[in-house]
């Protein structure tokens, strides 16, 4: 009894790479240019350590004013403390 097998080095034609759709592409780059401006503008990460219960005001809060907390925190501190303000003031 002989075995039968494919011969070695055999490629099967899986077909030609449909046409590149602009729309689609220019939608799916639009994505990395947000991520990327997003990015660029907060680098640095923050940890505090904070109760449960201040946490969850916190979360409850930016929920009522339908943002992130992250976002929410962001403006917060901007707010306290602006680019614009001088050292020396209290």
């Amino acid at each position: 009894m002989t075995e039968e097998r494919a011969p070695r080095g055999k490629r099967i034609a899986i077909g030609v790479r449909p046409p590149a759709n602009p729309q689609a592409e220019a939608w799916v780059r639009q994505g990395d240019v947000e991520t990327l401006q997003k990015s660029d503008l907060f680098t640095a990460r923050l940890t505090l350590d904070i109760t449960p219960a201040m946490r969850a005001r916190i979360k409850v809060s930016a929920f009522t004013q339908g943002t992130t907390v992250a976002d929410l925190l962001r403006a917060l501190l901007e707010r306290e403390f602006p680019e614009s303000r001088s050292e020396t003031s209290p």
